[in-house]
């Protein structure tokens, strides 16, 4: 299938992760190599066996890259949001005893290295790890990789200006993927790990962040742990769940320390404003962030950035009742996923939502276990490509009933290699040309009988599809990537 055209945007992929993790097998560690055929290299190529994707299926754990930049070129990706991610350390103190058992799950479930998560284990500055993953997108920016597709290359932006220009530059004899970088849990501040936080220490830490040559574009305050900041939401399930102890901090809201590590990143007078991506928050931590930007001078037209995320279908935090679509009842109705209101609010604030292609998060138990199954490929993409339209239906819906136009804020925010369970059959970036083509089938049906408060939601299948897929993230990008 042809990519040429499709320049997608990605708002949430973990590429390095990885071939980072790999990398720490080889001496010297953290190099990123330069040969594709390399486990460390970013561009290392590996698509998922039937073994892969059986094991997948089964157990749900993905051991295959998903983001690797040949799979981004492969699929007709253009532009990602790449998430640094120094993995923490509450996923290997677990309920697991026999520590060679936690190393051989833990590398197992990741695909990462037992040589990373020994690292990872015996950790006591993330953000010494947060530098050298940085550093690891950094050697092979701009260098040119050959792949039987063709020269390609990946280019680190820091304006939406640059992609203009980076997108000039391309010719029928290369092809540029441009990376923006942002953070995936403000944990990565702690140099101490193990002590009490100081303040000192973290604002120290996000200085240096925002003289980076390449600075993050958006952070997420909040993980999977208490960071010291802003509570987490509830975010494992299933097996980790049983095993991983999430539980201090879970759904609280900010501390002081976080709060003062907010207003630092929104400031413009310390290096370029740094916005808040919400996903992960806790639902008191978001609506304490709510609060924040509504009463701060200069903060009333922020964004608001869900990177990857879904919807939970319900009101709102205070009216957890399914409604404002007609799937509603089928979408998963956790707090970790995105009340109404909240969609609504996104929307009026000319922000952006980068809907995951994670199952768990976009359709509940019973969603799943009602979708069809089948043993033809085709078949299967029809079916689990419908639970992510059911979202966007969902959103659609919403927006409409409140007569607000639906079409400019929804995107893509795949998560892979973030360690999800994705959609069966799109294991990875190279088949999210795949999506969008069975993706539109399900638009095309729903709109040509589909009835709207706001006329200017009526508009065709294929543009539909071209703006989740690209147009409503470079738009964006236009308006805030500065």
């Amino acid at each position: 299938m042809s990519t040429e055209s499709n320049s997608y945007v990605d708002f949430h992929v973990h590429s390095a992760m990885k071939p980072y993790g790999r990398s720490f097998n080889y001496s010297p560690k953290y190099k990123n190599h330069k040969h594709r055929s390399a486990k460390n290299s970013i561009w290392y190529y590996d698509p998922p066996s039937i073994a892969d994707k059986l094991l997948n299926y089964i157990i749900n754990l993905t051991k295959f890259s998903q983001a690797n930049f040949t799979s981004l070129a492969k699929g007709g990706v253009r532009v990602v949001c790449a998430s640094l991610y120094p993995l923490e350390k509450g996923f290997f103190v677990n309920k697991i005893k026999n520590e060679l058992l936690r190393d051989i799950s833990a590398n197992f479930a990741t695909g990462l290295s037992k040589a990373r998560i020994d690292a990872v284990q015996g950790m006591r500055n993330y953000f010494n790890d947060l530098e050298r993953e940085y550093k690891f997108y950094k050697q092979l920016d701009r260098k040119v990789i050959d792949l039987p597709d063709g020269k390609y290359r990946y280019m680190m932006v820091n304006s939406y200006a640059n992609i203009e220009a980076v997108a000039r530059a391309d010719n029928k004899y290369l092809t540029s993927i441009c990376v923006i970088m942002s953070i995936e849990g403000m944990h990565v501040l702690n140099s101490r790990i193990g002590k009490p936080p100081k303040t000192g220490e973290y604002m120290r830490n996000l200085r240096i962040i925002k003289k980076w040559d390449n600075p993050p574009f958006f952070v997420a305050m909040a993980h999977h742990f208490w960071n010291h900041l802003c509570g987490h939401a509830p975010s494992f399930t299933k097996l980790v769940k049983s095993k991983v102890d999430q539980s201090e901090g879970i759904n609280t809201g900010f501390t002081a320390l976080g709060k003062k590590v907010v207003h630092a990143l929104l400031d413009e007078t310390n290096g370029k404003r740094i916005y808040i991506d919400i996903k992960h928050m806790s639902v008191t931590s978001r609506q304490d962030y709510y609060d924040i930007i509504d009463n701060t001078t200069g903060y009333n037209n922020l964004p608001i950035i869900i990177s990857h995320g879904a919807c939970n279908g319900m009101s709102s935090a205070k009216k957890r009742v399914a409604g404002g679509s007609k799937v509603a009842y089928k979408l998963n109705p956790v707090d970790i996923n995105f009340f109404n209101d909240e969609i609504i609010r996104m929307a009026k604030s000319k922000g952006i939502m980068g809907l995951q292609l994670d199952e768990r998060r976009i359709a509940n138990q019973a969603t799943l276990k009602a979708t069809k199954s089948s043993l033809k490929r085709s078949k299967i993409m029809h079916y689990r490509s419908e639970l992510l339209w059911n979202q966007i239906q969902h959103i659609l819906e919403v927006l409409d009933a409140k007569n607000m136009f639906a079409w400019d804020c929804i995107a893509i925010g795949s998560d892979y290699d973030g360690i999800i369970d994705p959609l069966n059959s799109f294991w990875t970036a190279e088949e999210l040309p795949f999506l969008a083509d069975f993706l539109e089938r399900h638009v095309y049906n729903y709109m040509s009988k589909a009835k709207f408060k706001n006329p200017n939601n009526k508009i065709d299948a294929d543009e539909i599809v071209q703006r989740v897929m690209s147009t409503n993230g470079l738009m964006f990008l236009k308006r805030w990537f500065k």
